[in-house]
């Protein structure tokens, strides 16, 4: 099991100048139905320590995700989930929807008064550093960005971000099994398990699919 996240990094970031730090995660970037979610969080040197047991969501069961939320939303500055629907994974391809998302949700953490100085993405590839094609229409532009291989596992924002965005996507897919419960979404939360793609073969695909995808 890997170590506890910590705040190192976060505190080294302050200590450079970074008064508000927008810390990004995303989740269902393999799946091949619903959406791609990205999570933020907001912090600063004021907020208080981190509630226990927060880890990648990936770690952990979905009850102590659920649990672990409102303990995040009370502990961060502010907070934003914002998705890129599965039209808008085809129509743009996987980046440019991850990018979309993480915009979305950058803009409503902007729109309740938060001003993020720096983005700490997680992963090794900054995909969401501004592109004209997908600003807000308000003008919104990405702040500087910073990416950190690992930082799920490594920094406790990062992974309380990933835990927002994994509880609100999760929600979604099972929302949608209400209405298509043959692809079993409450289970495999729309990636590509063999039930799923036998469901495709029988019945097709739905709006909730990824069509460009090569998912049968």
């Amino acid at each position: 099991m890997p170590a506890d996240p910590t705040l190192e990094l976060e505190r080294e970031l302050f200590s450079s100048g970074v008064r508000v730090l927008a810390s990004i995660d995303e989740v269902g970037r393999g799946a091949i139905a619903g959406p791609v979610t990205v999570g933020v969080v907001a912090v600063t040197s004021d907020c208080s320590e981190a509630p226990a047991g927060i880890r990648d969501s990936k770690l952990l069961s979905p009850a102590k995700r659920i649990a672990l939320v409102e303990p995040i939303r009370q502990w961060v500055l502010a907070h934003a989930v914002a998705n890129a629907t599965s039209a808008e994974v085809d129509e743009l391809g996987i980046v440019g929807a991850l990018r979309l998302a993480g915009v979305r949700a950058l803009t409503e953490l902007t729109r309740s008064g938060v001003t993020p100085d720096l983005v700490l993405l997680d992963g090794s590839h900054d995909w969401l550093s501004s592109d004209s094609l997908f600003d807000d229409p308000s003008g919104f532009r990405a702040p500087p960005v910073r990416t950190q291989v690992k930082g799920d596992l490594t920094c406790t924002s990062v992974a309380a971000a990933s835990v927002l965005a994994k509880v609100d996507r999760d929600a979604h897919m099972t929302a949608l099994d209400q209405r298509f419960p043959a692809y079993g979404w409450s289970g495999n939360k729309g990636y590509g398990s063999p039930g799923h793609q036998q469901a495709i073969r029988e019945l097709g695909v739905t709006e909730f699919h990824r069509v460009s995808w090569n998912i049968q």
